[in-house]
């Protein structure tokens, strides 16, 4: 199974690319908080510091995690399930003036 991440922002510049496929064994349950500890583990501490809030593990407040552009936030949070060629967005706060 695979699924793939976009990076946007500082965080593209974090990882040096803007998107990554991972793949997960066929029949094995997938969801939001089983990439991001993937990618935890690919990208090291810098990747870590800018996704989890230090204290408490949680995902930072500012960021906002799409599954093919639906939020995580409607659907079931980092425990939401994913399938085959799903896209998992982590988007940085917007700002502008």
């Amino acid at each position: 199974m695979k699924v793939s991440v976009r990076f946007f922002a500082a965080l593209r510049e974090l990882v040096g690319k803007k998107a990554e496929s991972l793949t997960f064994p066929d029949g094995e349950e997938v969801t939001v908080e089983n990439v991001l500890k993937q990618l935890a583990e690919l990208h090291g501490k810098d990747f870590v510091e800018y996704v989890f809030d230090r204290k408490t593990g949680e995902i930072q407040s500012y960021l906002t995690l799409l599954v093919n552009g639906r939020s995580i936030a409607t659907l079931d949070g980092l425990k939401t399930k994913l399938m085959d060629s799903d896209v998992l967005a982590i988007l940085p706060p917007v700002g502008g003036g």
